[in-house]
């Protein structure tokens, strides 16, 4: 699948592609003037506090002010308890354990590193990034408070300072929130994905219509492509909704994301379209229609009538049987929804409840190696500037638990969008502003001024997609850290100095052990993400393999939750391999657009088997006939089979054997029949139904897979 970003970018030089980008990301969109008018009025309530007070290290608060979540207004308020949590947490190691190290250089040393790796394996292993982030920025930032050679009460009283700096911007952040925006529950991912929907039924309708949409429509379409569904992807797995519901919203999300792809195509000044294909081009709008309204109103929607009629083949294109498919399967996934109201956003009985880290947090080896990388990254810095004698550079360390991340891609995204906003914040505006405004101020209300103007422009990247975000927040931070350190106008220059060059001090230590030592490719992450997921989806449909209800039930939820977790690892890498360059790009890039197109199957696949694994097991209301379990057995057999050998031609390795797959399917149709013609009434029973419903969509995303995968 090619998309109108991909497109473009493959016609237009690199300049015309840069411009086109900044445009499409800088775009105003709805509430993002209102997003950054709370998040620059609550940074300059925070500088205003801490330069009036006299508060020290009030940039820690003012740039809380800007990474709190601020989804909703109760995402707000859970994010800035868990970071001040979090920060309180992390000041009482600070203060606890380097009581015991301050006397013994090898020892104090040996303290350093191992807060280190806690540091970045709590980066890793925390559900709330957030938090997680709070935490290692107070470690990289208390740590060389403790090499200073000054009194320890010295120590002890900037730690605390730098908890209220943070106490400061997390209290006034939560309060602008409460004050400005409305407490609704489940709007965050909700708004996201109707807001996409009315996008392409915009789009939709200017087709069904006969005449080419406007280039607003247009516009928004490509951008909602260009921005992806990543933000909507972190704000459900970090959310506190009930797996089943988190479950359904996942494949939502995903369907979704292929169907603004799909309209991104339809931009296209070539295409044509019969006066069949506009009847049904407007019929999918009006289902698109129903989909975001029922989303919207919290309703059950109801399953229409299925589109069977084919498309005209000689006059439309095959995007157009795509969008179809996309469509009735969400129509589909939610009516499957037993309630989509309030009260299943709260977790249901018998879901795993939510947990301080994520589930696989002391088991998958992964993490270990991620926490002894970053470990080693930042004790290298921290040896160094030590060495060098230079303190004014322990940004190296701060900036390798930023830009930490598993794959070379994101790690470069982070590089690259890091250095330049050190540069624009610390150099071009910081520098700049010491040398040709701050002469020429004298008093707060002209640095406000400055202050507010920053924050804005800062603010407004944050605010585009993640491709570009942190590039503000950078930005910010730089400028931050020079003129929020003292409560007068900064007259040396050697400060701004100081920090870029431990920025570019730890970019070359990420490079060197994230790249070089143990470097992976965002596309071998991809695919060994990918296959991970098929063989986890083959081994949930073999379940249960205990007879033991409990330890089944266990087990599944572990199942499921590895399998989403392998969805966002994959979309992440996907977004990844943008950034990696090389002779193999094309051949990479167009591996990425088949695994992308084929996730969003895998999601709806996923939800199928979870409605499976209930006749499986025989929970009540789920009870089948013994000659149709053993059928549908069978079925669930040969179908993870298929899921195995696509693993295997992923892997580059021979299938291991040919299956029946098609003919297990015919089978269960037979002992379905069988047993309908042996009931009392000759028809199927609800189960039987279901089942048989549920088995068939089975057989045809199965086939589907595979057909893709031989192309």
């Amino acid at each position: 699948m090619v998309t109108a970003a991909q497109s473009l970018s493959t016609v237009r030089s690199p300049l015309a592609w840069f411009g086109e980008f900044l445009k499409e990301e800088l775009a105003p969109y709805p509430g993002r003037t209102a997003l950054v008018a709370r998040m620059v009025l609550a940074a300059t309530l925070v500088m205003l506090i801490g330069m009036t007070f006299r508060i020290p290290y009030v940039f820690q608060g003012a740039i809380y002010t800007l990474i709190i979540s601020r989804e909703s207004s109760r995402a707000t308020l859970k994010s800035g308890l868990t970071i001040f949590a979090l920060t309180g947490i992390g000041a009482a190691y600070l203060l606890i354990s380097a009581r015991f190290v301050m006397s013994q250089p090898t020892l104090h040393l040996l303290w350093v590193i191992v807060s280190f790796f806690l540091g970045f394996f709590a980066l890793r292993t925390l559900s709330n990034f957030g938090a997680s982030s709070t935490l290692a920025i107070m470690i990289s930032v208390g740590v060389p408070f403790w090499d200073r050679h000054v009194p320890a009460e010295t120590n002890v009283e900037d730690t605390l300072w730098l908890c209220l700096a943070s106490a400061i911007g997390i209290v006034v952040t939560i309060v602008v929130e409460i004050l400005f925006s409305r407490m609704k529950l489940g709007e965050d991912v909700v708004a996201g994905v109707a807001v996409r929907l009315a996008a392409v039924q915009d789009l939709l309708l200017c087709h069904a219509d006969g005449r080419p949409g406007n280039r607003m429509t247009e516009s928004a379409v490509t951008r909602l492509a260009v921005v992806g569904t990543s933000m909507l992807r972190r704000i459900l797995q970090r959310s506190a909704y009930s797996l089943h519901y988190a479950e359904k919203m996942g494949a939502m999300i995903g369907l979704t994301g292929t169907l603004v792809d799909l309209a991104a195509n339809l931009t296209l000044p070539t295409l044509q379209f019969s006066d069949d294909d506009r009847k049904r081009i407007r019929r999918q709008a009006e289902k698109v229609d129903r989909i975001r309204s029922d989303l919207l109103a919290r309703r059950n929607p109801h399953l229409g009538e299925p589109d069977t009629a084919p498309w005209n083949a000689q006059h439309s294109t095959p995007l157009l049987p795509e969008i179809e498919r996309t469509v009735n399967s969400m129509n589909e996934i939610l009516a499957g929804s037993a309630s989509l109201n309030v009260s299943a956003l709260r977790p249901s009985i018998g879901d795993p409840p939510s947990t301080l880290f994520i589930r696989d947090a002391f088991t998958n080896v992964d993490h270990l190696k991620f926490a002894l990388k970053g470990c080693l990254t930042a004790s290298l810095c921290y040896i160094i500037y030590n060495a060098l004698d230079w303190p004014g550079i322990s940004t190296a360390v701060t900036t390798s638990f930023l830009t930490a991340l598993s794959t070379i891609g994101s790690s470069r995204q982070k590089q690259v969008l890091r250095i330049a906003g050190a540069v624009v914040g610390g150099f071009v505006l910081g520098m700049g502003a010491q040398i040709f405004v701050l002469p020429y101020l004298d008093s707060i209300a002209g640095f406000t001024i400055l202050f507010v103007l920053v924050t804005v422009f800062a603010s407004w990247f944050m605010t585009s997609s993640p491709r570009l975000s942190y590039f503000g927040m950078q930005l910010a931070l730089a400028f931050y850290l020079i003129h929020l350190r003292t409560f007068g106008m900064e007259s040396s220059l050697s400060i701004a100095r100081d920090r870029v060059v431990g920025i570019l001090l730890g970019l070359v230590m990420m490079w060197l052990v994230f790249d070089q030592l143990w470097g992976t490719t965002a596309l071998v992450q991809m695919k060994k993400d990918f296959t991970a997921a098929l063989r986890l989806l083959a081994q949930f449909a073999r379940e249960p393999v205990s007879e033991d209800l409990k330890v089944a039930i266990e087990r599944s939820y572990s199942l499921r939750e590895a399998i989403n977790n392998t969805f966002d690892r994959t979309r992440a890498s996907a977004d990844a391999i943008l950034f990696e360059f090389g002779p193999s790009r094309e051949q990479d890039l167009a591996l990425r657009s088949r695994i992308k197109e084929w996730q969003p199957q895998l999601r709806s696949l996923f939800l199928m088997r979870i409605a499976l694994w209930k006749f499986r097991v025989q929970l009540p209301g789920f009870e089948l006939p013994q000659p149709v379990r053993v059928a549908q057995q069978e079925f669930d057999c040969q179908s993870a089979e298929v899921l195995d050998n696509l693993a295997d031609r992923l892997e580059e390795r021979s299938p291991r054997r040919e299956n029946s797959f098609e003919k297990s399917f015919e089978h269960l149709q037979k002992r379905v029949r069988t047993c309908c013609s042996e009931g009392p009434q000759n028809s199927l029973s609800p189960e039987l139904q279901t089942l048989l419903a549920l088995s068939r969509n089975v057989e045809s995303l199965m086939m589907s897979l595979s057909r893709k995968s031989d192309l």
